[in-house]
């Protein structure tokens, strides 16, 4: 059996991992009036240098992904690599 694709971002020392949590608050970030700092306190960053930096990491594409989308994507690539297997 595979391992399911893991998405990270680096910011500082740290390795955000883009999961389905982290998703929703992106998408609010971006849908609704937040700020960096909101968005650091948000995902346990330092203050909103490390959320600025962050969000420059992210893909853009991941920011507009629904998280039914997301979800079947990463399903779709576990199941690719069974196959492969």
């Amino acid at each position: 059996m595979s391992e399911e694709k893991v998405y990270k971002v680096r910011v500082g020392e740290k390795e955000i991992v883009i999961d389905e949590q982290v998703l929703g608050v992106l998408q609010r970030y971006v849908k609704v009036e937040m700020t960096l700092e909101q968005l650091a306190a948000e995902l346990g960053l330092e203050g909103w240098e490390e959320a600025y930096e962050f969000v420059r990491k992210v893909p853009a594409w991941i920011l507009w992904i629904p998280p039914t989308m997301w979800k079947t994507m990463k399903g779709m690539k576990t199941a690719r690599e069974e196959l492969r297997g």
